[in-house]
């Protein structure tokens, strides 16, 4: 028996052993982030985009930065990949990195806090002073039990931000976007200033005029004093967030309106959000880290907007271990804006795929060959999807985004959905297989 995976994750035993790692890290590494001004972004979605942005912003205003996010980190301009699968590593290695960093000269230490780091007390000691919320919606309920006590764990690294330690000359900024749901809660904590966000309503940073094409989207961003005009390649209305809450950020770091205006119009792409793989065909591929109800739902609304779509073939999954209430949700989401769907395997971690895969079929209301197929080979069901698609259609391939290994209950493998799906293109070119 695993003594690890019998101790449940709520366990004050579990609870204490994380926090008494984050003790030996910052004793052992001495709080290298203590000099710096460190930006805490947290989410349910979206999170790796902004944090992202975020440091490209502050790279082309000349600045040092650490940044550490769920898909890669950086060190003064230089970037990594996270094969850790973890947003939020142990704390030895988020201070060694840290540490690196200092000795690097780093200004800036932007890190994504999830709610498993802020429960875990993986964070503790790390004094922020800028917090920022990007949005809320279902997620790890297994750790958590239920949304309230989900968002009350994000509202502590809210709490506490008045009470960490202060910088000279550094203000402790909290960025909040008001249309997430619970963001109310988080407006009524204390800092020194306030920055709000929204689509076309009530906020100081707000987006108008927004226009969506198949190559850019426009639009205006007015915020008090002062406005500016986007044009930018990165599509699709969560980008449109992400680039407010990032103009958020950096306002209150005082980055002017001309450098934030440049750069955003000059960034081709953000990896791993509705990621493009190029084709010869006249149709397009999308791949995508769509993890919650709130996410899924948010891709394929946003593909439903874009008129010169004709058909959105969805390439799903079953999703493994943790949070098993999301299944259905996440299922009825796919049934109800896709053209087609194939369910096809992901990591699977303790389960067991054809049992995940039968927990889920009752919940799609169309039966198999209705526009709807199990394929469990990902690599088969990424072909399928494809060989289906014509012109002006739609694959989206969801979940495993750039991630480079499937873990399933027997072992470890290299992966790439990407990858995959530029190799079955170059197949097809090459009349391998008959489209």
């Amino acid at each position: 028996m695993n003594i690890k995976n019998s101790i449940t994750l709520d366990n004050s035993l579990r609870v204490f052993y994380h926090y008494a790692r984050w003790i030996l890290a910052w004793l052992y590494y001495k709080n290298p982030s203590k000099d710096m001004i460190v930006i805490g972004i947290t989410w349910t979605k979206w999170k790796s985009t902004t944090t992202n942005l975020v440091t490209k912003w502050l790279l082309d205003a000349w600045k040092k930065v650490f940044m550490f996010s769920t898909i890669n980190y950086c060190i003064n301009g230089t970037f990594y990949e996270n094969n850790s699968k973890m947003t939020s590593p142990s704390p030895f290695l988020l201070n060694k990195l840290l540490a690196e960093a200092k000795k690097q000269w780093c200004e800036y230490a932007i890190i994504e806090t999830s709610s498993h780091s802020i429960f875990y007390n993986r964070n503790y000691w790390i004094n922020y002073d800028v917090v920022a919320l990007t949005n809320i919606a279902q997620d790890h309920l297994d750790l958590h039990g239920n949304m309230e006590n989900y968002v009350k764990t994000k509202l502590k690294l809210f709490e506490k931000l008045i009470t960490y330690k202060r910088k000279e000359w550094i203000k402790k900024v909290t960025v909040i976007n008001v249309d997430s749901p619970y963001s109310s809660w988080f407006l009524e904590q204390v800092s020194d200033v306030i920055y709000t966000y929204w689509l076309e309503k009530n906020a100081q940073i707000k987006a108008a005029n927004i226009k969506y094409t198949k190559d850019f989207t426009t639009f205006e961003i007015k915020m008090p004093g002062n406005k500016m005009n986007i044009k930018t390649k990165l599509k699709w209305e969560f980008n449109v967030y992400n680039i407010l809450a990032t103009v958020a950020i950096l306002t209150s770091q005082r980055v002017s309106v001309e450098s934030m205006e440049k750069t955003i119009n000059s960034v081709e792409w953000i990896a791993w959000r509705l990621e493009e793989v190029p084709n010869n065909f006249w149709f397009n591929i999308f791949v995508d880290y769509a993890h919650t109800e709130d996410s899924l739902k948010s891709v394929l609304q946003t593909l439903r907007k874009m008129e010169w779509i004709k058909n959105i073939i969805t390439i799903f999954w079953a999703t493994w271990d943790r949070d098993k209430t999301k299944r259905p949700k996440m299922w009825k989401i796919a049934d109800d804006f896709s053209d087609y769907i194939i369910l096809t395997d992901d990591d699977t971690y303790t389960e067991n795929s054809l049992s995940i895969i039968k927990d889920v079929i009752p919940w799609i209301k169309r039966k198999e060959w209705d526009r709807f197929w199990i394929v469990p080979d990902r690599e088969d069901a990424i072909r399928t999807g494809i060989l289906m698609a014509w012109e002006n259609d739609v694959v989206l391939i969801a979940w495993k985004w750039a991630e480079n290994i499937i873990v399933t209950n027997k072992w470890k493998f290299p992966w790439s959905d990407v990858w995959i799906a530029t190799k079955i293109l170059h197949e097809i070119e090459n009349n391998k297989i008959q489209k």
